[in-house]
C-alpha cells in the first residue's frame, strides 16, 4: 500500500471518528434537552394539579358555607315557630296545672 493511500484511509477514519463523536454529542444534547423539557412539563402539570385543588377546595368551601346558612336559616325559622305555639300553650298549660294543685 502506497503512502498516499494510508494518509487516505487515515483520514477517512478520522473524519469518521469525528463524526461518530459529533453524532454522540449530539445525541447527548438531545436527552438532555428532552429530559429539561419533560421536567419542565411535570412541572407545570404539579402547579395546574395545585392550582384546580385549591380552586376545587375553595368551591367546596363557599358551598358548604351556603348550605350551613340555610340549615342555620331553616333552623331559625323552625325554632321561631315552636316558640310561638309553645307561647299560645303556656297559657292553657298553666291553668292545667294550676288546676291539678289546686283540686289534689
Amino acid at each position: 500500500m502506497s503512502l498516499e493511500a494510508i494518509e487516505k484511509v487515515t483520514q477517512v477514519e478520522q473524519k469518521s471518528q469525528e463524526r461518530k463523536a459529533a453524532a454522540e454529542a449530539e445525541a447527548r444534547q438531545t436527552v438532555a434537552d428532552a429530559e429539561r423539557q419533560g421536567l419542565a412539563l411535570l412541572q407545570q402539570t404539579r402547579e395546574a394539579a395545585a392550582a384546580d385543588g385549591r380552586k376545587l377546595l375553595r368551591q367546596a368551601e363557599e358551598k358548604a358555607a351556603r348550605q350551613a346558612a340555610e340549615i342555620s336559616r331553616t333552623a331559625e325559622a323552625e325554632s321561631a315557630a315552636l316558640r310561638e305555639a309553645a307561647g299560645k300553650h303556656l297559657e292553657a298549660a298553666a291553668e292545667f296545672i294550676v288546676g291539678r294543685v289546686v283540686n289534689h
